[in-house]
């Protein structure tokens, strides 16, 4: 039996082999840009059986912990999914695809050990501005990998199900509200959306406006779980880029500095470093000031 809390919001800590840990931040109705690699980037789909035992997977996983799966592609090596989440569960339904999905990889091959690289990697999606964006990124991967010229082509992944070529384990596709983007008549939504999907080829990707590799979305959408990531600034085992997703940048923070006195400057100094988790480094170049500099300002406070 499954349980799902009512929490609102779940910082979740992720391990890879190595014992680092990733923050996750888990809500209902989140939305989710996953990938799983295999180890080494060694190839985790070595024939289509493998390929539809983990599709079997995914739809068993999905339904189990209520998703919304809007787009997936399935390569060699890796796989992407685009995944909405009703009830703030992302870490225990991948784990529990990734898991199932392993067990049965080394059973099938005679083989022990890690078949995924370290934990999945997540990217929190604000829904308004990238999820379509997103579900065009992830079909279109074997026309960039030059696979196929069309994503039409592709067994693998959830483009031929959008557009009405429909196969039996894309049960678990959830294609309306992506359609109703383009049009309420079926048909002319279709043929909108592949035309969308082929614009896509040239166009920029998405992934270039991931923030701390953890968020995809405007200001505003980061600045709504900056006190949820701020809680754990001081963690160390997380990296601390993602520590500091949320943080000020410093043009904001010195906004005034060409009318700062000296006292005001080393103040504002001292907050990037302690409360921003600025580098002296960073602040040294930013300041024009040598790190030997920025360095004596920030000792003599900690003598205090």
């Amino acid at each position: 039996m499954l349980f799902f809390s009512t929490l609102e919001v779940y910082p979740i800590y992720a391990y890879t082999h190595n014992m680092s840990r990733q923050l996750r931040i888990e809500y209902p109705g989140a939305l989710y840009h996953v990938t799983a690699r295999g180890n080494s980037k060694a190839a985790i789909f070595i024939n289509d059986d493998n390929r539809y035992k983990f599709l079997d997977t995914l739809e068993n996983c999905t339904k189990a912990f209520n998703y919304i799966c809007h787009a997936y592609c399935i390569m060699d090596n890796h796989y992407h999914l685009l995944i909405e989440t009703p009830d703030a569960n992302l870490s225990a339904g991948i784990h529990r695809l990734n898991s199932i999905y392993a067990q049965y990889f080394n059973k099938q091959y005679d083989r022990v050990g890690h078949v995924f690289q370290g934990r999945f990697k997540a990217i929190l999606v604000q829904r308004d501005d990238y999820l379509l964006e997103l579900c065009r990124y992830i079909v279109l991967n074997p026309v960039r990998a030059g696979i196929v010229k069309h994503p039409r082509e592709y067994q693998w992944s959830s483009f031929s199900s959008t557009i009405g070529n429909t196969k039996w384990w894309d049960s678990f596709l959830t294609i309306e509200w992506i359609l109703s983007q383009f049009d309420n008549d079926l048909s002319l939504a279709r043929k909108r959306y592949i035309n969308f999907v082929m614009d896509g080829i040239n166009a920029d990707s998405p992934m270039k406006d991931i923030k701390a590799g953890l968020i995809l979305g405007d200001k505003s959408f980061i600045e709504s779980l900056s006190k949820r990531i701020s809680e754990y600034k001081d963690d160390t085992e997380i990296p601390r880029e993602q520590r500091y997703a949320c943080r000020e940048d410093l043009t904001s923070l010195f906004e005034n500095l060409k009318s700062m006195n000296k006292e005001m400057r080393n103040k504002t100094l001292l907050e990037a470093f302690f409360e921003h988790g600025y580098t002296q480094k960073e602040l040294a170049k930013f300041l024009n000031k040598h790190v030997v500099t920025i360095g004596r300002i920030i000792k003599q406070r900690q003598n205090v």
